[in-house]
C-alpha cells in the first residue's frame, strides 16, 4: 500500500480519479486472467498426464480433492509435476500486488527519468531501469523454482503488461487524435 500512495498519486493527480481507478482495477483483472490462466495450464496438463495413464475423470477429480494416487502412478509421472498440478489447483490469490504492478508500469512510463531511491544497496536508479528490472525478476523467480513462499510471479507481469498495453494504447490515441491530417 505504501508503493501505491508513492507512485499513484502523481499518476492520479494527472488523470484524474476515475480515469486511475479504471487504470488500477484493470491492471488487477489483468493480473488475476495471467495467473488463473497459467493455474489451468497447470491443473490440465496434470490432468491430461493422468488420463493418459488410463484414470477415469472421478479419478483424478478425486486425487485433486484427496491428493490420493497409486504410488506407481507418482513414480511414472513424477512428484513435481504433480505437485506443481495440486498446487495450482488448491491456489488462492490475495493482494493487489499485479494490479500494483500495472501502476509501476504507468509511472516508469510517465516518469522515466524519475530517480528512486533504493534501500538495499541504498543508490538512486531510474523508474525506466528499474520496473522492467522487477519485471525480469517476476519472470525469473516464475520460471525457476527459486521463489519464496507462495507468490503469484506471474500476476506481477499480467499486471505490469496489462499496465503497458493500457498506456501503450492511451498514448497512441491522444497522438491520433491530437495529429493534423
Amino acid at each position: 500500500m505504501f508503493a501505491l500512495y508513492m507512485f499513484g498519486i502523481p499518476i492520479e493527480q494527472m488523470w484524474g480519479r476515475n480515469k486511475f481507478i479504471f487504470f488500477y482495477l484493470s491492471t488487477g483483472f489483468g493480473a488475476a486472467a495471467l495467473q488463473l490462466g497459467l493455474y489451468y495450464f497447470q491443473v490440465s496438463e496434470v490432468y491430461d498426464l493422468l488420463a493418459f495413464q488410463g484414470q477415469t475423470s472421478s479419478q483424478i477429480v478425486n486425487f485433486f480433492e484427496t491428493r490420493d494416487l497409486p504410488y506407481s502412478l507418482i513414480e511414472q509421472i513424477g512428484r513435481e509435476k504433480l505437485l506443481s498440478g495440486l498446487s495450482a489447483f488448491n491456489a488462492v490469490m490475495v493482494g493487489a500486488s499485479g494490479a500494483l504492478y500495472g501502476v509501476l508500469v504507468a509511472f516508469a512510463f510517465l516518469f522515466p527519468n524519475a530517480r528512486l531511491m533504493l534501500l538495499f544497496p541504498p543508490i538512486p536508479i531510474k523508474a525506466k531501469i528499474l520496473v522492467p528490472l522487477l519485471i525480469l525478476g517476476d519472470l525469473f523467480f516464475g520460471f525457476t523454482s527459486y521463489s519464496i513462499g507462495p507468490i503469484a510471479h506471474f500476476a506481477h507481469v499480467g499486471g505490469a503488461v496489462t499496465g503497458l498495453v493500457m498506456m501503450w494504447y492511451w498514448k497512441k490515441s491522444q497522438f491520433d487524435q491530437n495529429r493534423w491530417d
